[in-house]
């Protein structure tokens, strides 16, 4: 593996020089950002976001959209909550309740998408408010707390001197690179988005990869819903509002394409990073929450005019 060309290939060298200017300029101005401690806070605080923006980087590069990730990520963490109570709930059944209830709404985007014809951000956008009333039925509207100690091990706990969320996010950045670039299934995903059908005339089952894009998006908002709701103690069903922006800027801050057909794993983990590095900093520098917002979208436009004009330079 060419280190080199995962760093500053064509699809993410842009991010990634934005990525290394701002910690440079962030460091300069406070000594307290490049510390151990504070790049593991980083790390840790963005590992949720950056869980969502793998699964729906699939989606993108196969041409479509996914609005409903922060209330996919809503209900599986009050359904994870509910199985981990604990007065006598179990982890692992946990895990697969909540797990199987994001593939379930990741299946029925897909298959909606797929039958209906509809644009994914209508039917996403639909989904994204079923799910969030369903968070809020299954949990009467209120908080879902007192969870198993074994099950706030998953968003508190650490292993092998990392927090495991962070052992999270490095494991589903190495899987998912490894199928976007490695596997057959990768490169359907890049195909059906460049040209669809291109695609189905060249044989590939379109149907039934946009089918698994969707549904791999679904487990992975449950993932983070899980380890959401481990790291809070509570399963919260007003939980992830906006996260599925973050995660889709995060994607194409990192170099996906809005058309589908180009983009990377790394690319979207060093825009989840470069969004992680701006709210740490501007947390650090005490600047208003209401400035912060200003300042990140400021930022954010920049960023993606940076990345365009560097493609242009190596073309």
């Amino acid at each position: 593996m060419n280190l080199k060309k995962i760093l500053i290939g064509s699809q993410s060298g842009g991010i990634f020089l934005a990525l290394i200017l701002m910690c440079v300029l962030i460091s300069s101005l406070t000594p307290r950002f490049l510390t151990d401690t504070n790049l593991l806070v980083i790390l840790n605080q963005v590992s949720v976001n950056a869980i969502l923006a793998f699964g729906v980087t699939f989606v993108i590069i196969s041409g479509g959209i996914d609005l409903s990730l922060g209330s996919m990520l809503a209900v599986a963490g009050v359904v994870a909550a509910l199985f981990a109570k604990s007065d006598g709930g179990n982890v692992y059944i946990s895990l697969l309740m909540a797990l199987g209830v994001g593939a379930l709404m990741g299946a029925m985007n897909g298959f909606t998408v797929i039958l209906s014809k509809v644009p994914p951000f209508i039917v996403t956008l639909g989904t994204m408010t079923i799910a969030r009333g369903a968070a809020l039925i299954i949990s009467s509207g209120r908080p879902v707390s007192d969870l198993s100690e074994s099950f706030n091990f998953l968003g508190n706990g650490d292993l092998f001197g990392l927090p495991i969320p962070i052992l999270f996010l490095i494991a589903t950045y190495v899987v998912c690179h490894f199928v976007l670039t490695q596997t057959v299934f990768g490169r359907y995903v890049t195909a059906i988005g460049g040209n669809e059908t291109a695609a189905w005339v060249a044989g590939i089952p379109v149907a039934k990869v946009k089918w698994w894009v969707y549904t791999l998006s679904g487990i992975f908002a449950a993932l983070g819903g899980i380890l959401l709701s481990a790291r809070i103690n509570t399963g919260q069903p007003n939980a992830g509002l906006g996260f599925e922006l973050d995660a889709i800027a995060a994607v194409i801050i990192g170099g996906t394409s809005t058309r589908g057909g180009k983009g990377s794993m790394t690319g979207t983990l060093l825009g989840v990073l470069f969004i992680g590095v701006i709210n740490n900093g501007l947390d650090l520098l005490n600047v208003s929450a209401y400035w912060q917002q200003v300042v990140m979208g400021g930022i954010i436009i920049l960023a993606v005019v940076l990345d365009s004009v560097y493609q242009k330079m190596k073309r």
